[in-house]
């Protein structure tokens, strides 16, 4: 398999993301200030790129359906109009069923079997738990691997895969990627749109995360 690079942004701010709410499959779009963080990322591209299409570095580009993440895309790409923006479902928010749009706070609260919840340890009620987000994050990184592997011979700087997503999908993500329990996404914070990059020491073997929650203003 070749190795290759990862970047992972998450998408902007939200009114939720702001308020503590947690925001699974409820679109949400992205505030004012969200769009600016967008910018920003897109600022740090075309630096990173040097002005060059987003082809010259990488071969796809994944984005989560849902508008905050598919807006941050689309912002941070604009320059290049020759852009693909592929959509993905396995990219998605936690599924956070009867606890969307709540704070961590209220729900422990709610009760005496729920003053200790813990996202990542207990799941949600009628949503996903941490290790149904791994088994699509899994299933996502089987198929940026199988791409990698189609892509040998090609100039190792265009085997790089950019993805936008959101927070709780990309800790688990960063877990899984490095073979962790899904849970153990706890231990991997991430900002509104941050710039994260997973990829490999030497070769296949040794995954490891070379930069992670880089914020928009340090972008």
């Amino acid at each position: 398999m070749a190795v290759f690079n990862l970047h992972a942004v998450r998408h902007g701010a939200t009114e939720w993301s702001v308020s503590g709410q947690h925001t699974g499959r409820t679109d949400i779009p992205l505030t004012t200030a969200g769009r600016a963080q967008a910018e920003s990322v897109k600022s740090h591209y075309e630096k990173e790129l040097s002005s060059k299409p987003f082809s010259s570095q990488f071969r796809h580009i994944f984005s989560s359906p849902l508008s905050r993440a598919h807006e941050t895309a689309r912002i941070v790409t604009s320059r290049d109009s020759g852009v693909i923006i592929e959509l993905d479902d396995d990219l998605m928010e936690m599924d956070y069923g009867r606890y969307d749009g709540r704070k961590t706070k209220d729900i422990q609260a709610d009760s005496e079997e729920t003053k200790c919840w813990n996202l990542f340890r207990d799941g949600c009620p009628g949503g996903e738990t941490a290790e149904d987000v791994g088994r699509r994050a899994d299933r996502f990184i089987a198929k940026i691997r199988k791409i990698a592997a189609e892509s040998q011979g090609l100039p190792n700087e265009v085997r790089d895969i950019l993805i936008f997503s959101h927070g709780h999908f990309l800790r688990v993500l960063a877990a899984r990627w490095l073979g962790l329990p899904a849970k153990n996404g706890a231990m991997f914070a991430i900002s509104t749109a941050a710039v994260s990059i997973l990829g490999y020491d030497h070769d296949e073997t040794e995954p490891c995360i070379k930069m992670w929650s880089l914020p928009p203003t340090e972008a």
